[in-house]
């Protein structure tokens, strides 16, 4: 019903683009997250020459996000988080998902430290956790994480491909 998975991931990375969702831990109101729904589903409606019911699907995306990243109804939620639900739940291989996700997180360089990267981790994580599937993210995890994967010795960071 929230039909993401139709979308491509790069039109969903043009539609953050366009809606100038760049900064990972700037803070999206409700407002912000209706607004950016709403040109993702009218540019699948462009795509697909399909009708869809904007205003449903926003609202079913909405509560999605809200009760994966906002468990509080704070009625906020990081670019961050906003980005790994939509890319999570659009068309694209899986790989191509994480590379986008880990370049989120990347300073200059393509290197990201273990703070950004357990934030990342912390923001997939919270996607399972909603039917009750995943565990909490830790410093840990985030560490294990980095000492399996190549790590820039000079900077103490990991290096995006």
């Amino acid at each position: 019903m929230v039909k993401v998975d139709l979308l491509t991931l790069a039109s969903v990375v043009e539609v953050f683009r366009e809606q100038e969702l760049q900064a990972g831990e700037r803070v999206l109101d409700v407002v912000e997250v209706i607004h950016a729904l709403t040109a993702l589903y009218e540019r699948l409606e462009e795509e697909r020459a399909v009708l869809i019911n904007i205003p449903l699907c926003v609202d079913m995306c909405l509560n999605w996000l809200l009760n994966v990243y906002d468990s509080g109804r704070n009625g906020k939620m990081r670019v961050l988080s906003f980005k790994t639900g939509l890319v999570s739940l659009c068309k694209a291989d899986l790989q191509e998902k994480y590379k986008y996700l880990f370049r989120q997180v990347c300073g200059q360089g393509g290197l990201a430290d273990q703070r950004h990267l357990s934030l990342l981790l912390h923001e997939a994580i919270q996607i399972p956790q909603l039917p009750g599937e995943g565990g909490q993210p830790s410093e840990a995890t985030a560490r294990g994480v980095a000492c399996m994967v190549f790590i820039n010795p000079s900077h103490g960071s990991l290096t995006s491909t």
